[in-house]
């Protein structure tokens, strides 16, 4: 018989070993991605206090996705945008990128490049 490989537990396993070595403090807080296929969100967390300080999704009104593709990569780097745009009124300008097991490509990469374009520095 093959054995079915479970893609979501492997990422899991991944995350974890990233999460080992990357914290986020109050002041460089760390930057968590998930990813489903119809949406994509993103919070910063400072992991001392075990609190979550600002966070954007593609269910955000504010972000106004003028096709309704949810699940696009223009959506991802639109998301960046405004997460970094929150970060800096919160005055966060050095983050921690936790990609969260998935590969840095596609949408991660594109609310990473968005993140960065809005000012945040990692």
């Amino acid at each position: 018989m093959i054995k079915q490989i479970n893609k979501n537990k492997n990422r899991q396993r991944k995350h974890a070993k990233i999460r080992r070595t990357l914290s986020g403090t109050t002041e460089i807080p760390r930057i968590s991605v998930y990813r489903s296929n119809k949406h994509i969100y993103a919070q910063l967390i400072d992991d001392q206090n075990a609190t979550t300080l600002v966070s954007a999704s593609t269910l955000d009104s504010e972000l106004n996705l003028s096709d309704g593709n949810t699940g696009s990569v223009a959506a991802a780097k639109a998301v960046g945008e405004l997460l970094g745009e929150r970060a800096k009124k919160a005055g966060f300008e050095k983050v921690v990128f936790d990609r969260s097991g998935y590969i840095y490509h596609g949408r991660v990469a594109a609310l990473a490049d968005g993140a960065r374009s809005a000012g945040l520095a990692f």
